[in-house]
């Protein structure tokens, strides 16, 4: 009988001691339990100098895909500009 009354805990939230309301201790939670993008945020931020060679090469790439889907719109413009052209020219 005396070690069911031991295992009860009563738990009381302190309020006020003398008129003095206690600190209160954040507790954090451990590293494992923290989401992982948390650590992400001043990463995400910066580019690593690490990579910079992947950066300039994939630029590169965006860069010449760029300059051929414009030269491919511009001879297209230009193939149409003179088709409307010549049946301009058939129709006067």
């Amino acid at each position: 009988m005396t070690a069911a009354k031991e295992s009860q805990a009563i738990e009381m939230e302190v309020l006020e001691i003398d008129g003095v309301v206690p600190a209160v201790k954040a507790e954090r939670p451990p590293e494992g339990a923290r989401p992982p993008w948390e650590k992400w945020q001043g990463r995400l931020r910066k580019l690593d100098r690490r990579w910079w060679p992947l950066w300039v090469l994939l630029g590169m790439v965006l860069l010449f895909l760029a300059l051929t889907v414009g030269v491919v719109f511009g001879i297209v413009f230009v193939i149409l500009r003179a088709v409307q052209g010549f049946f301009r020219m058939l129709l006067r």
